[in-house]
């Protein structure tokens, strides 16, 4: 396997252990709104990309310019990400607890949680920035793609799967996405 290959090929591992996070929020995103749209699905897959791209290469920025502004900020990026998902997995939780269903197609996820999401989902991924301060800037950006395709294509998957679930468990569907929700805020926790 030559250099290039590699580079492409550890990037894609990369972004697939990256995205698991994403991946599970998107499973519980599609057993809240069995119903969604696939403007809606790519929007949400898209969302989760983004942020995937963006935090490895504000990590690469970070430490190839201001590495000790970085540092002191790391220590809290776990709880931060605890506190995201368990605030919109609590508030699903207490949704399907009530009752409340939605019967406008256009509810359900909203922009404000989805970045939210977006952002808990992907702090790790700022840490990879620090895997990436060898690469030059083109080298960094290109796994930052690299990682950000793979963690589109993998949540995709994962939206249709939990959207196939939701139209199946109905109500207690968004219980358990809540509940989804909140045990992965919680390891974040423990293992940050």
């Amino acid at each position: 396997m030559n250099v290039q290959a590699g580079f492409i090929l550890n990037s894609i591992l990369l972004g697939a252990g990256l995205a698991m996070d994403a991946v599970s929020v998107s499973v519980a995103n599609g057993l809240e709104e069995p119903g969604m749209s696939g403007k809606k699905t790519a929007g949400i897959a898209g969302t989760f990309a983004f942020f995937q791209w963006l935090m490895p290469m504000l990590g690469w920025f970070f430490v190839t310019s201001l590495l000790s502004v970085f540092r002191a900020v790391e220590p809290f990026l776990p709880f931060v990400s605890f506190a995201l998902l368990l605030y919109i997995g609590g508030k699903l939780c207490l949704e399907g607890i009530k009752g409340e269903t939605d019967e406008n197609p256009d509810s359900g996820l909203g922009m404000k949680a989805l970045f939210l999401q977006g952002i808990a989902t992907s702090i790790d991924a700022l840490s990879v920035g620090f895997t990436l301060a060898s690469y030059r800037a083109a080298e960094a950006l290109l796994s930052s793609v690299l990682i950000a395709l793979t963690t589109f294509f993998l949540c995709l998957g994962a939206l249709h799967a939990g959207k196939q679930a939701g139209a199946v468990l109905n109500r207690q569907a968004k219980i358990l996405g809540g509940l989804i929700l909140i045990v992965i805020g919680a390891r974040i926790f423990i293992a940050g």
